[in-house]
């Protein structure tokens, strides 16, 4: 190519982007009918262009299980994991795509394999303490049977104190289940901070402390806790029947009209309530039984009790 077809070449002008209109209407608002194959103006219904190219799947599917099946897209980004997912992983089972057994010279290649494919996911302190810190949610998450929401909720709490470097000096486990407690704040899941603390070997003193650092430095939105919200779980517990778990509810409201419920435990509130709803619709418990399912001493209860019936001027009946 000479010099002057280069200079010719430069001198083009850019080339402009058309936009397409309607040749009926005039319109610039088109939809594209993949199962026509055509380009239908919006405006008028004039079909534009034909034959256009369907550039989704080349798979069809009917129901949302047919489609995910046939998907062949990966997982999507989850927090629970330390590397969110990102990374491959070489599947311990020592079988071929078609499920055959592989030979032992293989065997022992694929074995190096996953072992270095080991090394580099967690090449650096922050991915251990992540990789450490997601496996013990994962375990306390399971022993207290919260949903996923929960899980992935205190994920983002824990990395948002590891990026404000609260971690560092402190239990890991401790750090996680303050992420979890603030988790279950958040999402309105009525778990109590003893609950928690049981499934850790740090204890009560110092997940509780963790939480407070939490509260101070991260910034949570943490609302108030309601004792409605464990009026069900305790309920499911002890199998009263929905009448039942409705008039507890009803006397926690008239309770927090008059003032009563300030700086008490919800889960002592609802406990008594509870007690005093078995006693009106004669599904009868025990204290016991109630500040058990309620995690919480007899002696909260029966105060809680006494404080509701004398504020409330309700007439039980204990025979």
């Amino acid at each position: 190519m000479g010099v002057k077809d280069i200079r010719k070449e430069e001198e083009k002008p850019e080339a402009k982007t058309v936009v397409q209109k309607c040749p009926e209407c005039g319109s610039t608002q088109f939809y594209e009918d993949y199962e026509r194959g055509e380009l239908v103006c919006a405006n008028c219904g004039l079909v534009v262009s034909e034959k256009i190219i369907d550039r989704g799947p080349e798979w069809r599917a009917f129901t949302p299980d047919e489609r995910e099946k046939r998907s062949r897209v990966g997982a999507p980004l989850s927090p629970t994991l330390h590397d969110q997912g990102l990374s491959t992983v070489i599947d311990w089972r020592n079988k071929d795509a078609l499920g055959r057994k592989l030979e032992p010279k293989k065997r022992i290649e694929i074995l190096r394999w996953r072992k270095w494919q080991i090394r580099t996911r967690v090449h650096s302190s922050l991915d251990r303490n992540l990789a450490q810190a997601m496996s013990e949610l994962d375990r306390i998450s399971s022993q207290l049977n919260l949903p996923r929401s929960i899980k992935e909720e205190a994920a983002v709490i824990y990395r948002k104190a590891v990026e404000k470097g609260l971690v560092r000096g402190r239990s890991i486990e401790s750090v996680v289940a303050a992420s979890i407690y603030a988790a279950c704040r958040t999402q309105k899941i009525p778990r109590t901070l003893d609950e928690i603390a049981k499934y850790t070997k740090a204890g009560r003193k110092d997940v509780a402390r963790c939480y407070r650092l939490l509260l101070h430095e991260v910034n949570l939105p943490i609302p108030i806790a309601d004792p409605i919200d464990f009026i069900p779980r305790i309920g499911d517990a002890l199998g009263l029947s929905g009448a039942t778990q409705h008039r507890a509810a009803e006397i926690i409201r008239q309770a927090r009209k008059l003032g009563t419920t300030a700086g008490k435990d919800p889960a002592g509130l609802a406990a008594a309530a509870i007690y005093i709803a078995s006693l009106l619709e004669n599904e009868r418990r025990t204290q016991k039984e109630i500040a058990q399912a309620a995690q919480v001493t007899e002696v909260t209860v029966r105060n809680r009790y006494k404080e509701l019936i004398r504020e409330l001027n309700i007439q039980v009946s204990m025979t």
